[in-house]
């Protein structure tokens, strides 16, 4: 008997027609496993176009609502704005990867009806994700984030001029193309291309990366995942700087307002098939070597 009986679907839509394909497999093993299938626009739009019969669209907060679990159907950008949309909302996500990395989405076009039996079977890993909210000087939140908030430069080659606080004390001020708050989560994104290290999921921290600093001996730093992370710009210029979530989306500046970037009080939960390994994800993604003989470990 499965533990969800309610499974929306949630997908981006590709050019390839692997997307549809694997649109249709997915939705045809759900019906046979006798569970009730909600799709948002996009994948209803594809179903259609695949010939399948599908109810009206939902919208992301119905799906939130209604659903037990969440499919989500494409890269870990797709799972991260569906983990924002969804972060009022207490169902779990699980992903199946559509995209090139794929360290949220874990799931193999290949492997979708036998893990998603385990998954429907309750056979799975369950992992809560915090996400980090940012606020305009101790006012409304204004954005969430599951990977970061990064503040960088924009229509311009200079440099940023800001100064850094954490938990109301003085750490830096530094010239550099920007920064980057992380998540653990996060750890394995853009932080990890601008020189920052790798967080397990499981640890309670923050990670602040500097991009590309005037100073070489500005280097990343993590502090505990409590902290209160305060940005003020020196010499604020609307069309100069930016402040992105997830890479997906602005957030509004003001001059002369400190950025204020927290642990939120939400989190997104996220499922994995039974023997869900952290490090050999990370020895897939990342190309790691294996044994020398047999690119296993010993």
């Amino acid at each position: 008997m499965t533990s969800f009986h309610t499974v929306g679907i949630i997908g981006k839509q590709r050019d390839e027609p692997q997307f549809g394909a694997v649109l249709q497999r997915l939705m045809a093993h759900l019906h046979r496993r006798d569970v009730a299938v909600l799709v948002d626009a996009c994948s209803a739009s594809q179903a259609r176009a695949a010939g399948l019969d599908c109810d009206q669209p939902w919208a992301l907060a119905a799906l939130g609502q209604t659903c037990d679990l969440i499919i989500v159907v494409g890269g870990d950008g797709t799972l991260l704005q569906a983990a924002r949309d969804l972060a009022n909302h207490a169902v779990p996500l699980v992903g199946i990867n559509l995209g090139r990395l794929g360290f949220l989405v874990d799931i193999s076009p290949c492997h979708i009806e036998d893990r998603l039996d385990q998954i429907l079977r309750g056979e799975y890993e369950s992992d809560r994700r915090a996400l980090i909210e940012t606020r305009m000087d101790g006012g409304a939140e204004i954005g969430c984030a599951l990977n970061d908030v990064v503040l960088h430069k924009w229509n311009s080659m200079r440099m940023i001029e800001f100064e850094t606080y954490i938990d109301g004390c003085f750490v830096n001020a530094q010239r550099s193309d920007g920064l980057i708050v992380a998540t653990p989560t996060g750890s394995t994104a853009y932080a990890l291309s601008g020189g920052g290290p790798l967080i397990h999921p499981g640890l309670d921290a923050l990670l602040l990366v500097p991009i590309c600093p005037h100073t070489l001996s500005n280097r990343p730093l993590v502090v505990p995942g409590a902290s209160c992370i305060e940005i003020r710009i020196c010499q604020f210029e609307p069309e100069h700087v930016r402040l992105t979530c997830d890479g997906q989306f602005d957030l509004p500046l003001a001059a002369d307002t400190p950025i204020r970037i927290t642990r939120g009080d939400q989190q997104v939960t996220l499922l994995h098939p039974p023997g869900h390994d952290h490090y050999g994800i990370l020895r897939a993604k990342l190309g790691w070597s294996g044994h020398p003989q047999s690119g296993q470990p010993c």
